[in-house]
């Protein structure tokens, strides 16, 4: 069987949030679902009661903590608490998948280690579930 044709290293993404693009400020975006699942076992050996809820969702970000005017710290720490919209894409291009919805902008870090470049590694909560759609 020959290798799955969709496979792809992950560059050339787009990270927008409200009207501004931070593709260029972050080196790590992932939309990540927490799903809660029960499973209760039963006295019987192959019986096993199994639930999934509704999951909720979150913009994980790792990426430059510049908190200049149109650095993405600063962004997040003049939106903090403010629900915006964002876009995201893992491969930029006409057709290729897209994700929207909105989120809550928390507070980045501020700070880091002597000799390092400032990063943070933060969680943006998604109100909902993401949009999934094609780029124009």
């Amino acid at each position: 069987m020959p290798a799955h044709a969709g496979a792809f290293v992950l560059r050339d993404c787009l990270l927008k949030l409200g009207a501004s693009t931070f593709t260029n400020q972050a080196w790590e975006a992932r939309l990540t679902p927490d799903t809660p699942i029960q499973q209760q076992r039963t006295l019987v050996p192959d019986g096993t009661i199994s639930d999934v809820d509704s999951p909720t969702w979150v913009l994980k970000i790792t990426g430059l903590q510049d908190h200049e005017a149109s650095g993405l710290a600063d962004f997040l720490w003049d939106n903090a608490g403010l629900q915006v919209s964002y876009e995201y894409a893992p491969r930029v291009g006409s057709g290729k998948a897209k994700f929207t919805g909105t989120l809550t902008v928390v507070h980045p870090p501020i700070g880091g280690e002597q000799g390092k470049f400032a990063d943070m590694e933060m969680e943006l909560p998604i109100l909902g579930t993401p949009t999934k759609g094609t780029q124009a």
